[in-house]
């Protein structure tokens, strides 16, 4: 199977791919693996792009490698810390980066470093209406 930008599907659950991306940011460094790692962290623009959610974050908190993907999947680890992956049930993306932020303050991310991403307003005529954020059983 292949996906909207025309990379190979390959059948993964959450924990591979949390245990996947944590073993990039944990292999030794000057291994493959690392150097992977690395290059995604060293230019997050080039993982996702200017202005994107994990550009920001990455950005944002030291050592952070995350990606999101298709139909509602994400995953982030963090060297000494662990790993976060996710798949919303209905493969949105609004509510992905709050659940994903949510995620990282469980790793023991501090709030200040990630707050622009654990909720998302929501508007409607003009004005804010709501927000979209992790359920409580989520946040620390």
């Amino acid at each position: 199977m292949v996906d909207g930008c025309g990379a190979p599907q390959h059948a993964l659950s959450l924990t591979g791919l949390a245990r996947g991306v944590l073993g990039l940011v944990c292999a030794p460094v000057g291994s493959p693996e690392r150097s992977v790692a690395d290059a995604m962290r060293a230019h997050p623009w080039l993982v996702a792009g200017t202005g994107r959610d994990d550009t920001g974050l990455m950005t944002a908190v030291d050592g952070l490698l995350a990606k999101g993907g298709a139909d509602g999947v994400h995953v982030a680890a963090l060297p000494d810390r662990g790993a976060v992956a996710l798949k919303l049930d209905d493969g949105g993306d609004r509510a992905r980066t709050p659940v994903l932020a949510a995620g990282l303050r469980r790793l023991g991310v501090p709030a200040e470093h990630i707050a622009p991403w654990l909720l998302i307003p929501v508007t409607g005529g003009g004005t804010t209406v709501g927000e979209v954020r992790a359920a409580p059983s989520m946040s620390c």
